[in-house]
């Protein structure tokens, strides 16, 4: 959390703005409270941006989406803070319907892509899509080459007797990556087909890692030849100077799609406005590529690395977060994986 600096109210002050008076310029000086999921480095990077852009002053607090969804709930109808940054739909989902959360229909909702604008609409407005990370997979080009094999371009092609060994993922029990890809998969193939896929998928699969970015790092490494990730993790390996391939499959596939929301009741109302158009600004998104992050931006002006896959060069499924982020479908798919697929014999 950083502390407002600079912000000095005299007694004769303060007795005024208790009388109604110079109450106008005490609202201008006051800060929006923004807490961000973000790595801190990353919200900070945007704090300074948007003081730069717009001259309104913010506090930055750190928090999970689950310590934000605790705290808004806690502080309904008198907020201690007016912005949630880069929230899950599925907890603002949650939020939403509980009334905590304010429709703001941003005037930068026309610069967005199509995919963004029609989350904000399907949210009625509570949630607006910072970015989108798609998952698929990438492989080290050069062990592929090495080792005479062929390049994968589906998740069908995963399953093929030729990357025996070679592919590692994270376990979705403890990665929202791999929980993610396997989401994607039943959604595709349907549930029982698509829990013969990953049966199929298992027996090349080397280790199942903790961290969802720790395959692609192994990849990078030249430890394993595939591994399944989010595109923007795989794209930073390859901007590292990695002889790493990203791959959006060609059957189309899922993704994460964080946004920003206003607080019910915000006390500054006014400066969560002009943070939720400054992030998803052209200049607000440009952040992200000078913290060296690859997600594909919202705004259709936010520039891309040469390495990042393009929005036409990706096919998202209708993707139903909600659905497979609900307690019941995650318990129930996750106890499944374990006992037909972790168990299964290679």
């Amino acid at each position: 959390m950083r502390s407002f600096s600079g912000f000095c109210v005299t007694f004769a002050g303060t007795a005024l703005v208790l009388m109604g008076f110079g109450a106008p310029a005490a609202q201008a000086q006051s800060p929006v409270v923004v807490n961000c999921t973000f790595e801190l480095e990353w919200c900070e990077a945007m704090r300074v941006k948007f003081e730069q852009s717009t001259g309104q002053k913010a506090l930055i607090s750190r928090k999970t989406d689950g310590e934000i969804l605790a705290q808004i709930k806690a502080e309904a109808g008198n907020p201690r803070f007016d912005v949630w940054h880069s929230a899950g739909p599925d907890v603002t989902a949650i939020a939403a319907r509980e009334g905590l959360l304010e429709t703001y229909q941003s005037p930068k909702l026309p610069e967005l892509y199509d995919w963004a604008q029609k989350a904000a609409a399907a949210s009625q407005y509570t949630l607006t899509p910072i970015y989108t990370g798609v998952i698929g997979f990438g492989y080290n080009k050069d062990l592929l080459a090495k080792k005479g094999m062929p390049e994968p371009k589906c998740w069908a092609d995963l399953t093929n007797p030729a990357y025996r060994n070679e592919i590692q993922m994270a376990d979705p029990s403890t990665s929202g990556t791999a929980y993610t890809m396997v989401a994607t998969v039943l959604q595709i193939m349907g549930e029982d087909k698509g829990f013969e896929y990953l049966k199929a998928l298992h027996k090349n699969i080397n280790q199942y890692t903790r961290s969802g970015t720790a395959g692609i790092r192994s990849a990078a490494r030249g430890e394993t030849t595939i591994a399944v990730a989010f595109l923007h993790d795989a794209v930073a390996q390859s901007v590292d100077g990695f002889p790493i391939v990203s791959v959006a499959p060609c059957e189309g596939t899922g993704f994460e799609m964080p946004g920003v929301a206003i607080v019910k009741d915000a006390r500054n109302l006014a400066g969560a406005k002009k943070w939720v158009d400054f992030v998803l600004s052209p200049e607000g998104q440009n952040v992200q590529l000078e913290m060296k992050k690859y997600q594909l931006q919202s705004n259709k002006d936010a520039k891309i690395h040469p390495l990042a896959p393009r929005a036409d060069q990706v096919k998202l499924i209708n993707y139903d977060i909600l659905k497979y982020s609900a307690s019941d479908a995650h318990d129930r798919i996750l106890d499944r994986f374990e006992k037909d697929v972790k168990s299964a014999p290679k």
